[in-house]
């Protein structure tokens, strides 16, 4: 009888370690391009740019420069977000064969479209700072030409502490970061003490100093691969609920056309704030005042 159980506990033992071995660890990141090395204006950043061809490629090499590091380190399954621009950014032939990728906008979740609360962490790439930072270079937060200035709860957001929060609402940590010198302290001055690649050095909204693309994928896959290492470190940035949102437009007529939303309060001349129920709607609302067009076609 003594023997039968022994053999059942080493089966049991044998099939709890096989379970460890093969347990899925997956992470998602959102990419950006302003933060890329060597971006400093719109002609490396749109496709009427004359180096935009080129800084698509550098792109790539900084997202696969952390997809490798993530693998490296324990990584399972890799979703990268498009999260620039039109979403179309990175060169997907280029990326490994086991990554899955989201592209294009529309989508509900902005920059974070296909996160969920099966994933273990949230890398940023290329990222900037926000509108309200005086520090950064093409300092935004979504949209630099309609937005002042985005608010949850109060706090002042840049793209990655907001991207965060809707990270937090699956209960799924931001881990690492790279950008400029700005956006990495902007981040992690909020969502906390993570992993930061400075892959350039802000001198002005259109201006860096920066380091080579060769070493900035370097730092990336280095940093990656210590933040996946620690992951178990990390912890969710998660906002209380509901949500308030308070946005402020560079001109006025947006403002006042929202406010015939009876689910929208106008705060001042350019300024509205919206109630919403958690970082879902909350996300959503920011997608469509950022998207919507009167003159939409399909």
């Amino acid at each position: 009888m003594k023997i039968k159980i022994g053999i059942v506990c080493l089966i049991l033992l044998m099939f709890c370690s096989v379970e460890a071995q093969v347990k899925k660890m997956k992470v998602y990141i959102s990419a950006d391009m302003e933060g890329v090395a060597g971006a400093v204006s719109g002609e490396q950043l749109g496709p009427t740019g004359f180096e935009y061809e080129r800084f698509r490629e550098f792109m790539t090499r900084e997202v696969n420069a952390a997809i490798e590091g993530a693998f490296e380190a324990g990584a399972t399954e890799v979703t990268v977000s498009d999260s620039h621009g039109n979403a179309q950014n990175l060169l997907i032939e280029k990326l490994p064969k086991n990554t899955l990728v989201v592209r294009g906008f529309p989508r509900p979740m902005l920059m974070m479209q296909g996160i969920d609360a099966t994933f273990d962490g949230v890398i940023f790439i290329g990222y900037h700072s926000s509108t309200t930072n005086i520090a950064g270079v093409r300092a935004h937060t979504f949209s630099s030409a309609r937005l002042a200035d985005v608010r949850l709860n109060d706090v002042s957001m840049s793209e990655g502490s907001f991207n965060a929060a809707i990270a937090g609402h699956f209960n799924v940590p931001v881990i690492m970061v790279s950008g400029d010198d700005a956006a990495v302290k902007e981040v992690t001055g909020i969502v906390g003490d993570i992993e930061g690649a400075v892959v350039k050095w802000s001198s002005g909204f259109h201006s860096t100093k920066t380091m080579m693309p060769e070493a900035a994928c370097a730092l990336i896959h280095e940093k990656v691969k210590i933040a996946v290492g620690r992951i178990k470190e990390f912890k969710p940035f998660k906002l209380k609920t509901p949500v308030q949102l308070d946005v402020r437009f560079k001109n006025y007529r947006p403002s006042e056309l929202l406010s015939y939303l009876s689910i929208v309060q106008r705060t001042d001349a350019h300024s509205i704030r919206f109630i919403g129920r958690d970082m879902i709607e909350t996300a959503k609302f920011v997608e469509f005042i950022t998207s919507y067009e009167a003159g939409l076609e399909p």
